[in-house]
């Protein structure tokens, strides 16, 4: 069973090298409720912090900070973390429910 888990993450590891699938993963793992950091954080180490900290120009150190769930970076850093997958931070209108009407 560890043998299909680590196949399914090398799998994962190689899709998420392509921009537009990081994309599209980083946009449903936050509608399903992930965190983004956390979301970002598998993105950034499948791409390879190096690599990727080198991309946005930003040092590795301040990469894997921003990351980190114990640090909480700014808007600016994530707005730069997410510009290589066309992204960025935005608002959405919370629609109020409905109450149930009675019959």
């Amino acid at each position: 069973m560890a043998r299909r888990s680590r196949d399914w993450n090398e799998g994962l590891a190689e899709d998420l090298q392509d921009p537009e699938f990081a994309r599209q993963f980083l946009t449903a793992a936050v509608e399903d409720g992930v965190p983004l950091k956390i979301a970002l954080a598998k993105v950034i180490r499948a791409t390879g912090v190096k690599e990727f900290s080198e991309s946005v120009g930003m040092p590795s150190p301040n990469v894997l900070r921003a990351i980190n769930p114990k640090h909480n970076p700014t808007q600016e850093t994530l707005e730069r973390l997410l510009k290589p997958f066309g992204l960025r931070i935005g608002l959405a209108q919370i629609k109020p429910r409905r109450k149930g009407r009675a019959a």
